[in-house]
This record gives structure tokens, C-alpha cells and sequence, in this order.
């Protein structure tokens, strides 16, 4: 590098010069939390919060696309900023005429993934606030990442032509807003006649059907919707013949024989909710626990097993319409 060009790059704002380490360093902060969500999400282990907000939020029927965790999508979008961002850096080698094109391009591209990251997060604070009405603080960090990255993306060069990365961030934009729009048209995928969303596979045993008939009698309820994964977990522990004899109550006001009001007198924060003896219990539930907690005295040869290492997974539900 000359010196009449390193002058007239000390001449250049701070934010220009300085600009793509300071996206490096947010991109790469994102991808670290992304990452960590990631395993949390794919492994069913509690988040480190310091609220239940966070695996509230994390395990809501919003928190995957088409099947894909979110915290995984996230960490793909960072990793793609955090490459762009680094791709001028590492080729000041390169031939002037190949370092001006890989910045003029990667510079675009940053605006694009950053006006997508930014209006998808929206999106979900939306979602938070309005729908599962938690507070996720990894959720909160990342929207201000993906704000600050489409900020800087923008701010953080001198542009020909203004117009061109406007527009390219106002049409990425509408797409991202559109897509997410269709993909979240209900939670989860989940069909619009609230049928069944899942097949039960396994088979009950005596001691299956035995406790299903035990926790009718005795008064206890298993709140859920047709559409959440988790309450399809609980009825795979019990099996086909024995989920069928379930005290189930479809909370959904779209599914089967729903009853909102009656979830909502119940105080219903995540699918499955046990309510046993005047108690809830949250979460995908061990046959022999909620043996324990309905004080059943049969055959407890369950044939998922005991299953006591199994994680506590729920569902936040989303707000009901109210009735008319």
C-alpha cells in the first residue's frame, strides 16, 4: 500500500475503515449463541436463563421452519455474514480490479442477508410478544445482532449509487416478510381442520391401557393440541390402545373437539400439561412419575421403560382467539 493511499484511507470516516471487523466481530458473537441454541434445541437440555422465557420460547411450535430449529437457520445466516464480512480482509493480496469486485459484491450481499436477518427477527419479536407473551433473552440479543448487522452493512462503506443496495434490502426484505408470513400461516405446519397432525406407532401393553383407565377415573387431564410435537411424544409412551383411553383435552379452538375455555380456566402455559390431584405438571411426562403422582398401584411394566432421564419438553401455546 502507497502512501497517498494510506492517507486517503485515514481520511476515510471511522465506520468505513473499520466497518467489516466490527460485522466480523457481531456476526461471529451471533454465531457463537446460535450454536449454543443449536445444541440445546437438538438435545433437549434447559437453556442457561434466567427465566423460563427462553425454553418457553425456544420450545414453542414457532421455534422451527418446515421443521428446521430456528436457533440452526440463525446460525447458518452468521456464519454466511460472518464469511462475507471477512472476505475483503483476507484477500488484500488479491489483484486491485478482483479486491474492488469481491468488496462491491460481498458489501451487497451484506445488505441482503442483513435486511432478510433483520425482518425475519421482527418478526419473531412480534411472534414473542403477541402470541407466546415470554420473554427469550437470546431471542432479544439476536434481533439487535441482525438489526445492527443490516445497519452497519449499509453504513459502513461509500456507495456508488444509494439506490441499488436500497432496494435490494426493500425487495429482500418483502420476500423474507412473504415467505415467513406463509410459512407461519399455522403453527408448526399444522393442517387447517385440526385433525391429527401425527400417527401413533408403538403398541400398548396391559400396563399402558392400565394406567390410561386409572387416570380417567381418577379425574386427571392431559392438555395438549393436535399440532404440538411434544404432546405427540406423551401418547408414543403410551401407545396407540392405551393414548385412545387418555383423559385428553384438545385445547386448540381448530382441533377436534376443542375446548379453549376449559385450558384457559385451567391456567395452560405449554403443551402437555398434566393435571392431576388439583396440580399441573408441564412437560412430556414418564409413565412411571405420573404413575407416582395419581397414586396408581398396577402392573408397571410400562414397555417405553421407565424413561426418568427423559427431558422435560413442552410447548408454549400460542394466545387463543378469544370467544365471541
Amino acid at each position: 500500500m502507497t502512501a497517498s493511499s494510506t492517507k486517503r484511507r485515514r481520511q476515510l470516516p471511522w465506520l468505513h475503515r473499520h466497518g467489516r471487523t466490527v460485522i466480523a466481530g457481531i456476526a461471529g458473537t451471533g454465531l457463537v449463541l446460535t450454536s449454543y441454541l443449536t445444541v440445546v434445541k437438538l438435545t433437549g437440555a434447559k437453556a442457561a436463563c434466567p427465566t423460563e422465557g427462553c425454553d418457553r420460547v425456544l420450545n414453542s411450535p414457532y421455534a422451527e421452519v418446515l421443521g428446521i430449529p430456528l436457533p440452526l437457520i440463525g446460525m447458518l445466516g452468521y456464519g454466511a455474514m460472518l464469511l462475507l464480512a471477512l472476505a475483503p480482509l483476507v484477500t488484500q493480496q488479491a489483484r486491485k480490479d478482483l479486491q474492488v469486485q469481491i468488496e462491491e459484491w460481498s458489501g451487497l450481499l451484506l445488505v441482503a442477508g442483513g435486511a432478510a436477518m433483520a425482518t425475519f427477527s421482527g418478526y419473531l419479536m412480534y411472534v414473542m410478544v403477541s402470541e407466546i407473551r415470554e420473554t427469550c433473552l437470546y431471542c432479544l440479543g439476536s434481533a439487535f445482532f441482525s438489526l445492527s448487522l443490516f445497519g452497519l452493512a449499509l453504513s459502513s462503506r461509500r456507495w456508488d449509487d444509494l439506490g441499488k443496495p436500497i432496494f435490494t434490502a426493500i425487495g429482500l426484505a418483502i420476500i423474507t416478510l412473504v415467505g415467513t408470513l406463509g410459512v407461519y400461516a399455522t403453527p408448526s405446519g399444522s393442517s387447517s381442520n385440526g385433525s391429527e397432525m401425527f400417527t401413533i406407532k408403538t403398541t400398548s401393553g396391559p400396563a399402558e391401557i392400565a394406567l390410561a383407565e386409572h387416570l380417567t377415573k381418577t379425574g386427571a387431564q392431559e392438555f395438549g393440541a393436535y399440532w404440538c410435537p411434544h404432546c405427540h411424544e406423551q401418547k408414543e409412551l403410551f401407545g396407540k390402545e392405551a393414548a385412545a383411553k387418555l383423559p385428553y383435552v384438545e385445547c386448540d379452538p381448530n382441533g377436534k373437539n376443542a375446548k379453549p375455555d376449559l385450558c384457559r380456566a385451567a391456567g395452560i402455559r405449554s403443551f402437555p400439561s398434566w393435571k392431576i390431584g388439583g396440580k399441573l405438571y408441564e412437560g412430556v411426562t414418564p409413565l412411571d412419575r405420573l404413575a407416582d403422582l395419581s397414586g396408581y398401584q398396577g402392573d408397571r411394566t410400562f414397555r417405553q421403560g421407565s424413561l426418568q432421564e427423559l427431558p422435560n419438553r413442552a410447548a408454549p401455546i400460542p394466545e387463543p382467539a378469544p370467544s365471541p
